[in-house]
């Protein structure tokens, strides 16, 4: 029987210069980087006080856009000591840990194989020359060596992962050896290609965008189905983090959104576009924001700082919670007065209406039920492909 556990921004560290590759591979791509994949970093995985040494971890990454080269970003942000990787392997996944035949990639770090990542860090990867399909699942296998303090996590994967506690598989393409599954996704936080695409769209938000409810396995986060219609015109970054909040930090839901921000968004791989949907977590969690203003507040600096490096900023209405759990009217009239900021206030390049495409016509502070998880605030897949048809590609 297989076991599956939970193993568990930051300066960048961008080391290096071009792998060696084979010319079979193909020619460089014109364009620049873009990013295939993200997810932030978020907090670090309890009782692992001296990390997993001798692990080899394979996590399975979904892509968005295509290329033939492609890089890898590796945090430490929630590590307390220097974390040490001895050997990364990056390749195209067949199915479950098991790699597509010839696919099979080690990742230099300035041209060496071990690259030690301070604590609060991450590091960026030489280039590798891969052909890396859209829409398509990748292996990034990481295998520590030695002690290295707390590992850095993202908590909802909503996908299987792979790992072994035996020693260095990194480069294992049966994937055999990779006998034990997990449910998050441990050190990467970012994967870029070199390809056709011509710039990244990030979405920042909480659990929504994180993909909560949705089908495991199946990518039907909204951002993915997003992904889906642009047909890897331009690389979709997922920056969701379930339980985020723009003004205050929050255990596994990591940092707020503002202080997260220039490592979750301003330092992928040639953002054109952000889309913000952040906001309900400080009205319904506790401590509850009842004052417009101060999440108000925090969405123009998000909105100043994106702007301030060139990004367009697409505001995402907060969609509705009637029915969960803690819902009340003081809260409802707090998540009312924000959408009217987002709707009117003219500082974003253009507004998807997340509200007006899943609400219930019959009742509009609830969500329709065909588009409900059940909880009244998450959306099923078929909610989540709402919200991603209602993005005009025209805003991207």
């Amino acid at each position: 029987m297989k076991r599956i556990l939970i193993l568990g921004t930051a300066a960048v560290l961008t080391l290096g210069a071009v792998t060696a590759s084979s010319s079979a591979e193909g020619d460089l791509a014109a364009h620049g980087w873009v990013g295939t994949w993200a997810a932030s970093p978020a907090a670090a995985v309890a009782n692992t006080p001296q990390g997993y040494p001798n692990y080899s971890i394979r996590n399975v990454v979904h892509t968005s856009a295509g290329g033939n080269q492609a890089r890898v970003r590796l945090s430490n942000a929630f590590g307390t000591a220097p974390l040490t990787f001895g050997h990364v392997t990056l390749a195209v996944a067949a199915d479950g840990p098991r790699a597509a035949g010839g696919t099979m990639r080690t990742l230099t770090f300035g041209g060496q194989s071990t690259v030690v990542v301070p604590p609060g860090a991450e590091v960026l990867s030489d280039p590798a020359w891969l052909r890396v399909p859209a829409d398509a699942d990748l292996l990034v296998t990481t295998y520590v060596p030695t002690p290295s303090g707390p590992v850095t996590y993202h908590p909802l994967a909503q996908q299987t992962s792979f790992f072994t506690r035996a020693g260095d598989f990194a480069a294992e393409e049966s994937g055999a050896s990779f006998t034990e599954q997990t449910a998050v996704w441990h050190y990467v936080s970012e994967v870029d290609v070199r390809g056709p695409a011509r710039g990244t769209v990030v979405t920042l938000g909480d659990s929504i965008t994180d993909g909560a409810h949705s089908t495991p396995g199946a990518n039907r986060r909204w951002p993915d189905l997003l992904s889906d219609r642009l047909h890897g015109r331009l690389g979709v970054l997922n920056a969701g983090i379930s339980g985020n909040r723009l003004l205050l930090d929050g255990g596994t839901s990591g940092r707020n959104a503002l202080s997260r921000l220039a490592g979750d968004v301003l330092t992928s791989g040639d953002v054109r576009t952000l889309i913000v949907l952040e906001g309900i977590n400080d009205i319904q969690q506790n401590p509850h924001q009842t004052d417009p203003a101060m999440i108000v507040s925090a969405l123009r600096q998000v909105v100043a700082q994106a702007k301030a490096q060139g990004i367009r900023v697409i505001g995402g209405t907060l969609t509705p919670f009637k029915g969960w759990k803690i819902y009340d009217p003081t809260l409802e009239k707090t998540r009312q007065a924000v959408n009217a900021f987002i709707r009117t206030s003219g500082i974003y390049d253009g507004v998807v209406d997340f509200d007006a495409a899943v609400r219930d016509p019959a009742d509009p502070l609830a969500m329709l039920p065909a588009y409900d998880s059940g909880d009244h605030l998450h959306p099923n897949d078929a909610g989540y492909q709402r919200m991603a048809d209602a993005v005009p590609l025209t805003l991207l």
